[in-house]
């Protein structure tokens, strides 16, 4: 496959780690990896706002990503109606059923170190990143995470849960995600800030370096 940018390359090596082979605490501190990605996911387009100040199609996007009751509701996490952003969801959903302590604080210690990293790059990358998650490389992500066999606990079904919304979100193709900011063009100044995600996820979980064939491309449906 040919790439237009080096990103790219990174996104699809991710999505070909070894989605299929994890278990249950596999999965689980994948979603604790990914609750840190959220977290600079937020501050990235808090940044996009802030250096495209009357941007309407960002000021959507933030919306629907900050302060917003579209994955309420949901058991233990979110009650009917209840607004928040959605870092605060993965936050709340990994509450709900906890890892060994040890396990806790390392992966907390990686997910610091990931944010700090992210948070030294310059601020017009950052903004740039958020095309290159929303039309099409965290849906390409996604999907791959949705390819794991073990989903049977709450926390796990709750990142789930996100997870599908995520793709619905990103694919409208007039107010998706994806649409409302494909004009931040990215080029491959962003190539770190996917090396870094990448990085995360093979070091809080080790296996994934175990590559497996690339997972389906197939369509999920929430419970």
């Amino acid at each position: 496959m040919t790439y237009h940018h080096h990103f790219e390359e990174i996104i699809e090596d991710i999505s070909q780690m070894n989605w299929g082979g994890l278990s249950q605490e596999e999965l689980m501190a994948v979603a604790w990896a990914y609750y840190f990605f959220s977290i600079q996911f937020r501050e990235n387009l808090g940044i996009a706002c802030t250096l495209h100040p009357g941007d309407g199609k960002l000021q959507e996007l933030t919306d629907g990503e900050c302060q917003t009751d579209n994955l309420s509701p949901w058991p233990g996490v979110a009650a009917p109606g209840e607004r928040m952003n959605h870092d605060e969801f993965m936050r709340r959903s990994l509450r709900l059923v906890s890892l060994p302590v040890e396990k806790r604080v390392a992966l907390a210690m990686l997910g610091q170190r990931y944010l700090d990293t992210v948070r030294a790059m310059d601020p017009v990358v950052r903004a740039m990143s958020i095309g290159s998650y929303e039309a099409g490389g965290l849906e390409t992500v996604f999907r791959a995470f949705l390819t794991a066999p073990e989903w049977d606990n709450p926390l796990l079904e709750a990142f789930r849960h996100f997870l599908i919304q995520h793709i619905r979100f990103d694919s409208d193709p007039d107010h998706g995600h994806g649409a409302l900011s494909r004009h931040l063009a990215a080029d491959d100044r962003i190539l770190p800030l996917w090396r870094e995600f990448h990085t995360l996820l093979a070091e809080s979980v080790p296996s994934l370096a175990n590559r497996q064939d690339a997972p389906s491309n197939r369509v999920f449906e929430t419970a």
